[in-house]
């Protein structure tokens, strides 16, 4: 293979075990991984959709697999990808997108979704969820680990924060990830967090509430702190964020349990629409020093991307919701294939359209499918 072939990419596979056993072995398991990741990137849903993609695209694929029996059927790709070990599978992308990530990682998001429809009621498997770390800098997946329910994200992010170079990041999560132990794994691993208080932690989010609530009727009660006011709008929409940060912390009596913590922090969101106003306020502690109201207001704006630039293009341009794969590790290893495709669509700025458009362009044009592949 040259430079203009999917082998620059599955270089960073090499070491994924075929999990076939037996001498009757008609496919190359190269050719497998390489179709299926050519397959999802030109927008197959399914298995039936790769198989049929490599049938349509087997005279172009000869010019680089090896093909010995032609391209396998739908059976044998599902049959395969159950089997395939997702640890190892996730070890190989791991290297992979630690290769792209090649900047500072400022901001890593880290949240669940849930692949709604691989749960199977006829053998009793629930629906599989995942936990994602996600590159807001480099609009790249970093890592997932797979939960058997999304309260299981507190086990599981550790986990996923072990797999990961986060050193000089800035880390985030929702409520779920707001845990003591998890404080401990971030500030081990020289990196700092972001997490939101809600009422998981009962006593504390009362304690932050109170604080600036009063805070704000008694313009903080003489504690230092720092504020910044934004406000934006459009299709009809007004909404103001205001934000207050305090790293007057010594009142709090569990402050030394939290390892690293720096600050509190209360976000204001004022939203009026067709003359309705909402608001709504949500609280964050930090382990960052030397970070303005505006940049931590930045910051915790810019962990939602992972909802906007994540979890919905998965679902818009990928249909990842709609995919009824189920079998043996299948569905895991699918959206692991899924967000490898996003990685690499997402990366190529040479077209100034989206995600959907540039699949459908790589389905059309075998040169800038190479290029996706080979940049």
């Amino acid at each position: 293979m040259d430079a203009n072939t999917p082998d620059g990419l599955l270089r960073w596979f090499s070491e994924l075990e075929d999990p076939r056993v037996g001498h009757n072995i008609q496919h190359v398991f190269s050719d497998l991984l390489a179709i299926a990741i050519l397959a999802v990137i030109c927008g197959a849903e399914g298995w039936v959709e790769v198989a049929v993609f490599g049938r349509c695209k087997e005279d172009w694929l000869k010019t680089f697999l090896h093909l010995p029996n032609g391209v396998p059927s739908h059976d044998t790709f599902g049959r395969v990808f159950s089997k395939i070990k997702p640890d190892q599978f996730e070890c190989c992308f791991l290297n992979w997108t630690a290769h792209l990530a090649k900047h500072k990682k400022r901001l890593v998001a880290i949240d669940g979704k849930t692949l709604r429809s691989s749960f199977d009621h006829a053998n009793e498997k629930s629906a599989i969820h995942m936990v994602i770390a996600w590159c807001q800098e480099n609009h790249l997946v970093l890592g997932q680990i797979t939960t058997d329910a999304k309260s299981n994200e507190i086990t599981a992010i550790p986990k996923l924060l072990e797999l990961l170079d986060i050193k000089g990041a800035i880390i985030t999560t929702d409520a779920m990830g707001c845990q003591k132990k998890i404080t401990e794994n971030i500030v081990d691993a020289e990196a700092d967090y972001i997490l939101q208080v809600k009422d998981n932690h009962p006593t504390l989010h009362g304690e932050l509430k109170l604080l600036f609530e009063k805070g704000l009727r008694d313009d903080c009660l003489g504690i230092a702190y720092d504020f910044h006011e934004h406000t934006n709008g459009g299709h009809g929409r007004i909404e103001t964020r205001r934000i207050w940060v305090t790293h007057e912390i010594n009142w709090f009596s569990e402050r030394r349990q939290w390892k690293g913590l720096s600050c509190f922090i209360c976000v204001e969101a004022t939203r009026t629409q067709q003359g309705n106003t909402s608001v709504e306020r949500h609280y964050y502690l930090s382990s960052l020093e030397g970070i303005l109201a505006c940049e931590f207001l930045a910051l915790i704006r810019g962990h939602w991307s992972i909802e906007n630039k994540l979890h919905w293009s998965l679902d818009v341009n990928f249909r990842e919701d709609d995919c009824r794969i189920r079998k043996g590790h299948s569905a895991e290893n699918f959206s692991r294939l899924r967000r490898l495709a996003l990685n690499l669509l997402k990366k190529d700025k040479t077209r100034k359209v989206g995600v959907k458009c540039k699949t459908k362009a790589c389905s059309w044009d075998h040169d800038y499918l190479l290029q996706i592949l080979t940049q």
